[in-house]
């Protein structure tokens, strides 16, 4: 599967060029299992605020898939492409200090936030991760905010509603928000993406009032559903993608 039309600018959705989500890739379950690795900082006098992790999780995904490294031939591209075509997996890890420096070494690219920091690394096979990430702990990413979280004003910003009726880590929640990202991003024109690109992919991450979760489910928008590894049950709708590009298109 080639991404190599990640950059075109056209007004057809990209969704076919670069999504597993088409007839020859219905078995993608058989297909071998890479996976996404993403570490966030968590340092103990300073961890950084809960929804600024997940919206800084979610930007690095589309960070890591519009690098040039990532794409046509380069130095990520191979194992973008296996990834994509199977199960688009992605596990959160926790570092600080020199764990955090360690990891820091490894290829990648490291998102700030306005108090977060993840490094997002090209995908890894599933038993197959560097040493300098595979003992990094997947648990103990639980974040709060300190303070309430402001509500979205700008009907032009992305927003990824999370389910209110999920109760998921921080950890999980960054990845499903990064998920929410992905399932966008194949949905989105050529020129759509890059409007997206230049404004430094900005987006909110919110827990959806229950009252609206329903309709947003069900409103066409991209929906993230869980395989159910770990923590929810599979087929758990976890996150809507909210893009105006794509609700525009309902």
């Amino acid at each position: 599967m080639s991404s190599q039309h990640t950059n075109d600018i056209s007004d057809v959705p990209a969704v076919g060029a670069d999504s597993p989500f088409r007839q020859e890739h219905a078995l993608r379950d058989e297909a071998p299992q890479f996976v996404l690795p993403l570490v966030v900082r968590i340092e103990k006098a300073e961890p950084p605020a809960r929804t600024d992790a997940l919206e800084t999780a979610a930007r690095a995904v589309l960070v890591l898939l519009t690098d040039e490294r990532a794409q046509g031939e380069g130095e990520w591209a191979e194992a973008v492409r296996d990834w994509q075509d199977a199960r688009i997996r992605k596990v959160v890890r926790r570092a600080r200090g020199a764990e955090w420096r360690k990891a820091g070494t490894l290829p990648g690219v490291t998102v700030h936030g306005d108090t977060s920091e993840v490094r997002v690394f090209p995908p890894v096979p599933l038993d197959g991760w560097p040493k300098e990430l595979a003992k990094l702990q997947v648990s103990g990413t639980d974040l709060d905010d300190p303070e309430p979280v402001a509500a979205v004003e700008d009907p032009e910003l992305p927003v990824l509603w999370l389910n209110p009726g999920l109760d998921m880590s921080a950890g999980k929640a960054m990845a499903q928000a990064g998920h929410a990202t992905q399932l966008a991003w194949w949905e989105l024109t050529g020129a759509e993406r890059a409007a997206w690109r230049d404004s430094g992919f900005r987006l909110a991450v919110r827990t959806a009032a229950r009252e609206r979760w329903t309709e947003l489910a069900g409103s066409g928008l991209p929906v993230v559903r869980d395989a159910g590894f770990t923590e929810i049950a599979p087929g758990s709708a976890t996150v809507v993608a909210d893009h105006p590009a794509l609700r525009a298109r309902l």
